[in-house]
């Protein structure tokens, strides 16, 4: 997969998702605040579970949210990696797009389960939505 590529081997999980978020703002013009990125290392198995999922995040957001601004926050320590994404944007009502025929979501929390994770995804229309991935340390 084209996002995996991006981190490479002892790759820096941080500087991969700073270069992707600051192309993705630039490409489709929502802005991006940063709250924090990890400074702790991660296998590469999380540091791919999370890239793909910000870039499957950051799709759904520039394709259906109408969103202004996305906030991102990912730190990694000991206890593991913890990663959300929120947008301002229309948000959905998540009960009807989990049953209907996209498959973004469900690739998203696939790819945290294999990681050992678990992926949230709550949203409010009219009112945003927030992902939220953690993955614990083993």
């Amino acid at each position: 997969m084209a996002e995996e590529l991006r981190i490479r081997p002892n790759g820096d999980l941080a500087a991969a998702l700073q270069g992707y978020l600051a192309e993705w703002s630039e490409r489709c013009g929502i802005a991006v605040e940063i709250w924090a990125l990890p400074a702790a290392p991660v296998s590469r198995r999380v540091a791919q579970a999370a890239y793909a999922t910000l870039v499957e995040a950051l799709s759904n957001v520039e394709r259906h949210s109408r969103a202004r601004q996305v906030s991102v926050a990912v730190t990694a320590g000991k206890a593991g990696l913890r990663m959300t994404v929120s947008d301002d944007g229309a948000g959905f009502a998540v009960d009807e797009v989990a049953s209907g025929p996209g498959r973004g979501l469900a690739a998203m929390r696939a790819r945290f389960a294999e990681a050992g994770g678990t992926l949230t995804i709550n949203s409010v229309p009219g009112g945003g939505t927030t992902v939220t991935g953690v993955i614990r340390s083993r």
